[in-house]
């Protein structure tokens, strides 16, 4: 699986630094990115990530028509926005009660090699990936707490590549974050 989880990483970067720059080309990487993963998690008993995948196709389509249909802004970006307070924290607890669930049905009824930890990555990376496909500038952090748990979750199951992904996503994530800020700062009212 060396090759295809090689492949997946480089997609996933291509992917990540478009998503940063708020461009509509990084779809297709994207779906291109997952769908390879898919296999490479599995193989690594790591079931919630490996179903996230097919999340991640669905949204991703839903993501890219989102994103045809939305604002452009005067660099030629998709416009973006923030999350109301009462419906971020509705995300979050929504998130923190999925993610635990889906946890404890993994350590019951799978071989999970982590159960609680890689549901905790899927389930943000869920709420992560449906907020990005709004344009949410909260996706962002997100994104960071995802791309700091699994550098170390991926490591420890010995997918050397996706852990360094991971690593790389972090630093981009950063980026994303401030970048998506900033267009949101110069936007007009």
């Amino acid at each position: 699986m060396t090759i295809i989880e090689w492949v997946a990483a480089a997609l996933g970067l291509v992917n990540v630094v478009l998503v940063a720059r708020r461009s509509l080309w990084n779809y297709p990487f994207g779906i291109a990115m997952v769908a390879l993963y898919f296999f490479v998690f599995f193989e690594a008993k790591l079931y919630s990530d490996a179903l996230l995948q097919i999340f991640f196709l669905v949204i991703n389509a839903y993501g890219w028509w989102n994103w045809v249909h939305s604002e452009k802004i005067a660099d030629g970006g998709i416009a973006v926005a923030r999350l109301a307070t009462p419906a971020r924290l509705a995300w979050i607890a929504g998130t923190a009660l999925a993610s635990l669930a889906w946890g404890m049905g993994m350590a019951r009824f799978t071989d999970a090699a982590a159960p609680f930890a890689d549901a905790m990555i899927a389930g943000m990376s869920v709420a992560a990936q449906i907020l990005q496909s709004q344009r949410k500038v909260e996706s962002w952090v997100l994104w960071v707490v995802v791309d700091a748990l699994a550098t170390g979750l991926f490591w420890s199951r010995g997918l050397i590549a996706t852990s360094i992904l991971y690593a790389i996503f972090f630093f981009i994530a950063l980026w994303g974050l401030i970048a998506w800020r900033r267009t949101m700062d110069r936007a007009p009212a």
